[in-house]
């Protein structure tokens, strides 16, 4: 048996010891050890035996704690408060994420889950905790960001990780009944507007525009979420416009179509911004992010 080199008795007699010292009943101890009043009393005679030393004074009415008894529990229990405040520290690190990261619901379901799975298959050792919201001048604080806006008046540590460009989507259905030849014909077409209080993404008016088409424009339907946008248009209730970096796998596999050639490239960046330089977990995260952007 390996030698103990803090030369100390066994834990379970000097937390014999402690209890019954604190309540000064052996048998008070017993109940809160859920022991037998004769288990503590043994554990109290080993421990007396092992020290050389009377830790309490027994009489009819009870034990008292000697002078040395009183020195070795307030000993304990300093050992055992920095024990707890340790195993508490340990606790609270192990349901916390090592590195947190905010991003929109579009982003996060559509570009950043995917690779934080890729992440975890080399970095097992960092768990990361997404924080999802739509809100992009919330409070919340994050180690990283997942923005899109204009990275040239970011102050912080940033690196660009897709430009997008922007096209007219719709579900093959809808294409097919709402066939269109060129950007004169959007004017037509049942449109799902996103009204989004703290977004900038880019208004159909906007695109349009961009596109020489200054028309009038209809409406399908109004949400003020993207994801919900694209399940609307998927649902066949009008078109959308689709970045395509996020919309990727939608056209893909075919559950939307472009509704016409024309795009315009998007007006603002995908990047990541790094808050917390001082986490190491953080930087290592930015790092494979800011290697891995298209």
């Amino acid at each position: 048996m390996a030698e103990n080199p803090y030369h100390l008795p066994p834990l379970r007699a000097l937390q014999a010891f402690e209890a019954a010292a604190r309540r000064l009943s052996f048998k008070a101890a017993a109940d809160e050890l859920n022991v037998t009043p004769a288990a503590i009393s043994h554990q109290v005679k080993a421990l007396e035996k092992e020290l050389r030393f009377k830790l309490f004074h027994r009489n009819h009415r009870g034990v008292e704690l000697t002078e040395t008894g009183a020195y070795l529990l307030v000993a304990l229990q300093r050992g055992f408060e920095g024990i707890s405040e340790a195993v508490d520290q340990l606790r609270s690190r192990s349901s916390q994420a090592a590195v947190t990261i905010i991003s929109s619901t579009a982003i996060s379901s559509m570009w950043l889950t995917p690779r934080l799975a890729e992440f975890w298959r080399t970095h097992g050792h960092i768990s990361v905790g997404q924080i999802v919201s739509d809100e992009t001048d919330t409070s919340i604080s994050a180690d990283l960001s997942i923005l899109y806006g204009d990275i040239s008046k970011d102050r912080g540590r940033c690196h660009i990780l897709f430009k997008d460009r922007i096209s007219a989507l719709g579900s093959p259905s809808f294409a097919e009944k709402h066939a269109l030849d060129n950007i004169a014909d959007i004017g037509s077409l049942p449109l799902i507007h996103l009204d989004a209080a703290y977004s900038r993404w880019t208004t159909w008016e906007e695109w349009a525009f961009t596109l020489n088409y200054t028309g009038g424009l209809r409406t399908a339907h109004r949400v003020n979420n993207y994801v919900i946008a694209l399940q609307a248009a998927l649902d066949g209730i009008g078109a959308v416009l689709g970045w395509e970096n996020l919309t990727r796998d939608y056209v893909k596999d075919g559950r939307l179509v472009k509704l016409l050639p024309d795009t315009i490239p998007s007006p603002l960046d995908f990047y990541v911004r790094l808050n917390n330089e001082a986490s190491r977990p953080a930087q290592t995260l930015f790092e494979w992010l800011s290697k891995r952007a298209d």
